[in-house]
């Protein structure tokens, strides 16, 4: 198994922000090795975006390193990112953020419904690579839509909102569509924030098929089935995402809040290396997305009139020039 990679190095060689998709394809069935399979969409749109991403970001310097990669064997079993995500393992990477993406091409789904107004990313929330203990703390903590690969995900909503004439981005929370996976999950199963990248609408007679044509269904991944600008939509937005993680600080190791019977809340977190400042947020137990937050210097605050029973609270790392890490949920 061979995956093939760009490397852009920054100034801190282990910490690493991950863009990927597979090279491989397939027809009906998968060991079928003579047949032609096109794989315009699962997954020549994914690799396309990795190859753009590099172009337009490679005469850039950043914090963190970017590798580009381009995964084998997906189809047969994640063969390619899961030598990759060993590999990261084997030589201790920081992984601040993965981002796969498989079958981001087309707008016209099954059926000829068109859809180009979103793109979905997928998250993870129990996390996987948490045992029995840990993810019995997160459930006490209220912790369970703010796992490393939700707060990826809520991010990227973030930097969409900020890509002029781009897309919006569907928060879909579970790991992958119902019942499938991609390669972001031998990422999730050794504890790095990842996600997956999709159309909107999905266009199954394109999917694993051998090229045919059946009672007027014509059936296979072809180019001509592509939305070139939507892809470039999708692009857009995952180069605006490795920009801000490679260019911020990495997430605090950890955060913790205190305050039982109080109305006070106390917030401490973990020091960054190279971080210029943090940003405290916090909510409402009962919403989705932060809407209070405070800038600070050092790493621990106080949120004064805000119980600890009622709110949730993050920290995320600042650079100088404010970008901005992943949040870390804060916990007991």
């Amino acid at each position: 198994v061979e995956d093939v990679l760009g490397i852009q190095p920054g100034r801190d060689p282990n910490r690493v922000v991950i863009v990927g998709a597979h090279i491989d394809s397939r027809v009906t069935d998968v060991m079928n090795t003579t047949a032609d399979a096109p794989g315009a969409n699962d997954d020549a749109s994914g690799v396309a975006l990795v190859l753009e991403a590099a172009r337009a970001l490679s005469k850039q310097r950043f914090d963190a390193t970017i590798v580009y990669a381009v995964f084998s064997g997906e189809e047969q079993g994640l063969w390619g990112a899961t030598l990759l995500a060993d590999t990261a393992k084997a030589r201790g990477w920081d992984v601040s953020a993965m981002l796969n993406n498989d079958i981001v091409g087309n707008t016209v789904g099954q059926g000829g419904k068109r859809e180009d107004g979103y793109v979905r990313v997928f998250s993870e929330g129990i996390r996987s690579s948490e045992g029995e203990a840990a993810q019995a703390a997160r459930r006490g903590n209220g912790g369970e839509d703010d796992g490393p690969s939700r707060a990826l995900a809520k991010a990227i909503d973030g930097v969409a909102g900020s890509v002029r004439g781009g897309l919006d981005v569907m928060l879909d929370r579970r790991p992958d569509r119902f019942g499938r996976g991609g390669d972001h999950e031998p990422f999730l199963k050794l504890g790095y924030p990842a996600v997956r990248f999709s159309v909107a609408n999905e266009d199954w007679d394109a999917q694993h098929q051998d090229l045919r044509t059946e009672k007027g269904v014509v059936f296979g991944d072809t180019v001509d089935k592509m939305d070139f600008g939507y892809l470039a939509k999708v692009t857009a937005i995952n180069v605006a995402t490795l920009a801000r993680l490679a260019a911020a600080p990495a997430a605090p190791a950890s955060a913790t809040i205190s305050g039982a019977l109080s109305r006070d809340t106390k917030v401490a977190w973990a020091a960054v290396p190279g971080a210029a400042g943090y940003r405290v947020r916090w909510r409402r137990n009962d919403r989705s997305e932060w809407s209070d937050q405070r800038d600070v210097t050092g790493t621990e605050t106080l949120l004064v009139q805000t119980p600890v029973d009622d709110h949730f609270v993050g920290v995320s790392a600042l650079a100088a020039d404010g970008s901005e890490s992943l949040v870390t949920f804060a916990g007991r």
